[in-house]
């Protein structure tokens, strides 16, 4: 993801006001590795500037994904959730805290041939589901 310098730039290139309030969503989310919700991005936000709006959030969110900037996840977790990190990856999802962790693998992933049914793949990835090692402590001490 651009620095929130770079993405004041491109906001102000491509004509959306830059606000304080941008300005901040920007920062909380470089480098962002927990794949925030906007909810809890608005929590955070809050914190910092009471008055931002959950709307703003959501806002900022949709024109950077737009522009390429994040990827929206849905990852079954009862949100979605965003991800600077727009590299090629793939990701770890628990199953009881819904906590999403990227990860880099090596290997390659296509559709057989003669089995894309029409469809022109772009790209393709592997969410993988479990116990993340906090839950599967948790499981170890009361089991």
């Amino acid at each position: 993801m651009k620095t929130p310098a770079e993405l004041t730039e491109l906001f102000r290139t491509r004509g959306f006001k830059v606000t304080p309030q941008r300005q901040m969503l920007f920062r909380l989310l470089h480098g962002n590795d927990v794949h925030p919700t906007a909810e809890s991005l608005y929590a955070a936000a809050s914190a910092e500037m009471p008055t931002i709006s959950l709307r703003t959030v959501y806002q900022t969110l949709s024109d950077l994904e737009s522009m390429g900037e994040i990827q929206q996840l849905d990852m079954g977790t009862g949100s979605s959730r965003f991800d600077p990190n727009t590299d090629v990856h793939h990701h770890l999802v628990c199953e009881r805290c819904g906590k999403v962790r990227d990860l880099y693998a090596d290997f390659a992933i296509s559709v057989p041939r003669g089995r894309a049914q029409g469809f022109t793949v772009k790209n393709a990835e592997v969410v993988f589901r479990g116990l993340c090692d906090t839950c599967k402590q948790g499981d170890e001490h009361h089991g």
